[in-house]
């Protein structure tokens, strides 16, 4: 198996470049056994796949992390939780009890990364929220603090008021370059580490939809493939998109790769981004030796210049959905 790349998102926490997603965990993808998902996550530890991507709000995601925790040496292990309220007030006592049940299901003493994430900009409470994640940070039971599905204003308004943040979790992929407008430029500013979701949109950059007639609705039998499918709609529809498949099919044939890989490679090496969550299906299916492939791949000039000259004539998605984070709001 390929070495798997490490990065570091601070000068003392380092994390695997593809990043296990826990989605799935949350529902709509499938019944969870809990036996096999724990076996699952130990052989992507095995293969050096060590940091996990959950929220509170991923149903037994965290409670799932902190069993296979139990099972294996706990060092070299990387736990990112996301903290998700919904809005409203958010005094210490509130954010304390919600980072303190995480860090009980995650069986951490303290959480290596909280991404925070708020429903309602109207509501500022998500100022109070950020100061009291702050205090924890302070106390230790956080040790890093970054952002997911902010838009660049908001980011901005965060970073002015003078909080610490090392990341911020956007959707990013060859259809989703939004964050390139705006986001990555205030980030690279202030030395914000991104991390990339939907890369692969849910499976649909894959040799399984390529010459595939367009799904209906009961096709799309997992929320993720329902979610990316609204994103392939937006962006120029199942046409454009099956232009753009044979054309990674094609680079990925040259390179003796797939087509997922050349998705992921090519916002691997997009210089703002440290990392690429990559869902994880446990105990259902997995990618593991595929996905391990990516760090041996280099895409050059002409790979680039062909997918560039098929994604310049979509719909410019942040005129369509908005900004980062936007079609969340």
């Amino acid at each position: 198996m390929t070495l798997v790349e490490r990065t570091k998102l601070a000068p003392d926490f380092e994390i695997c470049r593809i990043i296990n997603g826990m989605w799935q965990t949350a529902g709509g993808h499938g019944q969870i056994d809990v036996d096999a998902a724990i076996l699952d996550m130990m052989q992507y530890h095995t293969a050096e796949f060590t940091t996990w991507d959950m929220a509170d709000i991923y149903g037994p995601a965290e409670i799932l992390f902190g069993k296979f925790r139990q099972k294996i040496e706990k060092a070299g292990i990387q736990g990112l939780t996301k903290f998700v309220p919904s809005p409203g007030m958010m005094s210490k006592s509130i954010v304390q009890y919600n980072i303190e049940r995480s860090m009980q299901r995650m069986g951490v003493k303290s959480i290596d990364l909280v991404q925070f994430h708020w429903w309602d900009y109207n509501d500022e409470n998500f100022v109070k929220a950020l100061e009291n994640l702050t205090k924890l940070k302070q106390e230790g039971k956080i040790r890093y603090i970054g952002l997911t599905n902010f838009n660049t204003e908001t980011t901005r308004k965060i970073i002015d008021v003078g909080f610490s943040v090392i990341s911020h979790q956007v959707q990013y992929s060859i259809l989703d370059q939004r964050p390139e407008r705006l986001m990555i430029p205030l980030c690279n500013k202030h030395g914000i580490k991104i991390l990339a979701y939907g890369t692969l949109l849910g499976g649909f950059l894959s040799e399984k939809y390529l010459n595939a007639p367009e799904p209906v609705r009961a096709d799309l039998n997992t929320l993720s493939l329902q979610k990316y499918k609204n994103m392939i709609d937006a962006w120029g529809g199942w046409e454009r998109f099956q232009e753009l498949l044979s054309c990674l099919k094609k680079i990925a044939m040259k390179h003796n790769s797939s087509i997922s890989n050349i998705a992921l490679k090519f916002i691997l090496d997009k210089p703002a981004v440290s990392g690429t969550i990559v869902g994880t299906r446990l105990g259902i299916s997995e990618h593991r030796v595929e996905n391990a492939k990516v760090f041996g791949l280099n895409l050059d000039k002409e790979d680039l210049d062909q997918i560039n000259g098929i994604t310049t004539k979509s719909n410019d998605l942040i005129e369509v959905i908005g900004d980062c984070g936007d079609e969340y709001r």
